[in-house]
């Protein structure tokens, strides 16, 4: 039976001492902060992210370099006999193509997954990975199951400010400034490749009682066949706001009762994009590999 690791980056809020405790090397993800390089989770934390982004710092993404991806491949296959690399979304970063092209120069020895997703819900697909690996799977199956289940997902999120999709350029500055006059309050969901708009509110209240309709829309019909045996991965995220995240975790765990609901920061990579103060909902159903 082949070993195979399991790669990712720190788009799926796995942390470094995380990752060493599942057995799981994670990639920082490399930010552009004032013109000085930071990379997550190495020389730079959730709250010191939060304070240069609220001093209005300038702020960008990058992506691992190609000599890191490289370095990290070698350094895994000289225990192991395959890797799998779970980046963030094709859509969302170009990590997956760049490991992608990558991976042609090890013989099929590192598989490179695309399966569109981001923060909580590719946190889940890390661990589903890691249980795929202890059944024996080869890391050319893990890919192929994990792409293939890959919309098998949902996250919603609402924001406490406009003020940073009209700095990327998602709304216009008029739009902006509409919105945080009347208290509009958007959610966004993402889906497979991108961030869309969902709906907008009057008030955050009112969008977290969207978020959970738009959810329990999902279980009554894109996941019913897994929600009607409870085969559903259910998760909360925040950006900054741990307290108010406790609350939403609360009301989650009143609304749907019975599920386990993981809480984790949203990466840092979609919280440079929406600011402090987010909630999201997600949900990821259960492989039926993992149920044989």
């Amino acid at each position: 039976m082949s070993k195979v690791a399991i790669i990712t980056d720190s788009n799926s809020g796995i942390t470094q001492s995380q990752g060493k405790e599942l057995g799981v090397t994670v990639i920082p993800m490399p930010f552009y902060i004032d013109g000085k390089e930071y990379q997550e989770d190495i020389n730079l934390s959730q709250e010191e992210f939060y304070i240069k982004l609220e001093q209005d710092a300038e702020i960008s993404t990058s992506q691992p370099s190609v000599g890191e991806l490289q370095d990290t491949f070698d350094e895994v296959l000289k225990e192991y006999d395959e890797a799998v690399f779970i980046p963030m979304s094709s859509g969302l970063s170009g990590t997956c193509q760049t490991a992608t092209m990558l991976a042609e120069d090890y013989d099929g020895r590192v598989c490179v997954v695309n399966n569109q997703r981001i923060s909580v819900t590719m946190r889940q697909s890390v661990l589903d990975a890691l249980e795929l690996a202890k059944k024996g799977k080869s890391a050319k199956e893990i890919k192929e199951i994990l792409e293939k289940h890959k919309f098998d997902s949902s996250i919603y999120i609402t924001l406490e400010t406009l003020k940073y999709l009209k700095k990327g350029g998602r709304i216009t500055p008029a739009a902006a400034a509409i919105g945080t006059v009347l208290n509009l309050k958007p959610v966004l969901q993402i889906q497979g490749e991108k961030l869309d708009a969902y709906t907008k509110t009057r008030g955050k209240e009112a969008a977290k009682k969207k978020m959970i309709e738009a959810m329990k829309k999902d279980f009554e019909n894109r996941f019913a066949s897994f929600a009607k045996d409870g085969r559903l991965h259910l998760e909360a995220a925040y950006s900054g706001n741990p307290e108010e995240a406790k609350e939403w975790k609360a009301l989650l765990e009143k609304e749907f009762p019975g599920y386990e609901i993981n809480m984790d920061p949203l990466s840092l990579s979609i919280s440079c994009h929406i600011g402090k103060g987010a909630l999201a909902v997600a949900v990821s159903a259960y492989l039926p590999e993992l149920e044989d």
